[in-house]
Formats: structure tokens, sequence, C-alpha cells
């Protein structure tokens, strides 16, 4: 049986809206209060932590500030890892999201530029604090950023696993290394998702990187033809997948509001909205109410309009109302 639909207003995209830790760490850097920034980012757990890490270095102006307080502190390794993301993602917004046939090479010698210069402040950092797994998580994605190689992600990976083995934020982007789009395959990225979701405790949000893998897959498939993208998930196989994972994770009894609960449920929310599962979507959107995040919803076009409309089929489909 499914659960009730929450009266739901708009869609929000906001992750602060399900995560307020957000707010209070965009409020203290927008202050350049660092000691409020520690009192928080010391007071969460690892995931959650690395998650506001990556969030909070999205804010602009940073590297100023982030310089000074590493040049009081040259061991902080908080400060050192919110400015290495803070770095990469500057030159990721140079490079922009665009296939690489698609970025100029002016744009690929900024964005390689901003790059090595987060990994002189992460190389530091990492040598510092070699157990702070915020680091690594930056180091994963400046790897994958310079293509500095499959075992070099790979050893970075393993860093990471050694200090948590189920580290979320980690397990993310070690996934978008396994694409073929950054000389992975899809062998290696589906089988090391099964493997983090099984590894994982049952009710674990890890459920949703093996949604996020066949939505990687779908997606490559979508450049040469949609129908044979969309054949592709609903495939007996990945649709056994997809629902045992949903079970193990946003289905399952255990399933809590934790670090991740948010992304998981937006990525099987779009996947059986993609598949055409609406009795399965609408149990999703039940758990989101009017939450939702950018990714993977952009994949279909503008993030909250694909959102809503999706919403609104699996309500419709289901005979829920708003």
């Amino acid at each position: 049986m499914l659960p009730s639909m929450p009266e739901q207003s708009d869609v929000i995209l906001d992750p602060a809206a399900a995560y307020p830790e957000i707010t209070v760490l965009r409020t203290a850097l927008a202050r350049r209060d660092w000691p409020a920034c520690r009192t928080l980012l010391d007071s969460v757990s690892p995931a959650d932590r690395s998650a506001l890490i990556k969030t909070g270095s999205a804010e602009p102006g940073l590297e100023p500030f982030l310089r000074s307080v590493l040049r009081n502190d040259q061991a902080d390794g908080t400060a050192a890892a919110l400015l290495g993301h803070h770095l990469i993602g500057v030159g990721w917004d140079i490079r922009t999201a665009a296939r690489a046939n698609q970025v100029s090479r002016a744009q690929f010698v900024a964005f390689h530029d901003w790059l090595v210069k987060a990994e002189v402040v992460l190389i530091d950092a990492a040598a510092r604090n070699p157990g702070d797994p915020a680091v690594w998580v930056a180091r994963l994605i400046s790897a994958r950023g310079l293509e500095l190689g499959r075992s070099e992600v790979r050893r970075r990976y393993d860093r990471l696993a050694a200090i948590d083995p189920h580290h979320l934020p980690g397990q993310a982007q070690f996934l978008q290394s396994l694409c073929p789009k950054w000389s992975g395959t899809w062998e290696l990225l589906h089988a090391f998702c099964q493997e983090a979701m099984l590894a994982a405790p049952p009710g674990a949000p890890q459920g949703g990187l093996v949604a996020d893998g066949h939505i990687e897959h779908w997606l490559d498939l979508t450049g040469d033809d949609r129908a044979a993208a969309k054949r592709y998930l609903a495939t007996e196989p990945v649709r056994t997948e997809l629902h045992e994972a949903a079970q193990r994770s946003v289905w399952h009894p255990e399933f809590r509001r934790t670090y991740g609960w948010l992304t998981a449920a937006n990525s099987f929310a779009f996947v059986f909205s993609v598949l055409d599962d609406q009795r399965a979507a609408a149990s999703i959107f039940a758990v989101l109410g009017n939450l939702g995040t950018e990714h993977p919803w952009y994949y279909l076009g503008d993030a909250a309009a694909s959102l809503r409309k999706s919403r609104a089929r699996a309500l419709s489909s289901t005979g829920k109302s708003r």
C-alpha cells in the first residue's frame, strides 16, 4: 500500500530545505566567521561534514578568506578541504558540464590551472591530515578532472575507504570516475554500485548509487537513441536491480532522513519516472513531498519543471492528489 501524499507547494531544490545545517554554514561563511564554521563542521558525522564542506565551498569569493585561515594554521584540514573544493568548483564552472568535444581549448586550459591550484592545497592537506575523509573526497574530484588515470583514482578511493568504508560523498565521486566518459567502464561502475550497496547496512542510502549508475548509463545512451536508452532501463535485469536497490534503501523500514536520503530518493523518483513505473515513482514522491534536487532532474531539461511534471504524472496515474 502506498503512503499518503503530503500537501505540497512548489518544488524546492535548495538542499538547505532538507539539511538546515547548510544555512548555518552559509551564514558563518558569509560572516567569515571561521570559529562558527569549525563548531558546526566538527559536530557532525564524517559524511555530513564532507557533504557540508563541498556544498559550502560553492559560496563565492572564499579563496582569500580560506587562504588567510590556512596562513594562521597550516594544519587546518577543514579549511584546506573547503579551499580545495572551492578552487575545483571555480575550475569546473569554467569548463561547464558539457561533453569534452563541446569545451574550448581556452576553457580546458583554465579548468586545468584551477585544478592544479586545488591539488597543491590538497596534497599538503593530505600529508598533514591523512585521516581526513573530506580531503580525499576533494582529491577524487581533482584526479578525475585532471585525468590522472584509473589507478590513481582507485588509490585515492582506497585511502578514503580505509578511513570510512561507507563514506557516501566519496562513493558518489568514485562512481563518476568509473563512467566511460572518464575512462571507466559500465561493468566496473555497476559492480561497484552493487558492492557499495550490499556492504552498507540495510536502509542505508547507498541503494541510490545503483540508481545513479543506471541513470548515467541511460544518459550516455540518450546521446545516440532515446528509445534505446529507455529500452535499456526497461530490461528485466536492470528493472530487477533498481527494485532490489529501492527495497534495500528508500523502501526499507530502516531508511532514515540522514545524509544522502534526499539524493537517493530523487534518483529513484527520476529513474522510475523515466521507466514509466508510476506506482514506484509515486511512492518515492510521497517520501519527498515538495523537496527535490537539481541532479538528476536537469537531465530532462529544467530541473524544477521536470520534477514537477513527473510528480504530477505519477500522482495522477495512481489516483493521488496534491
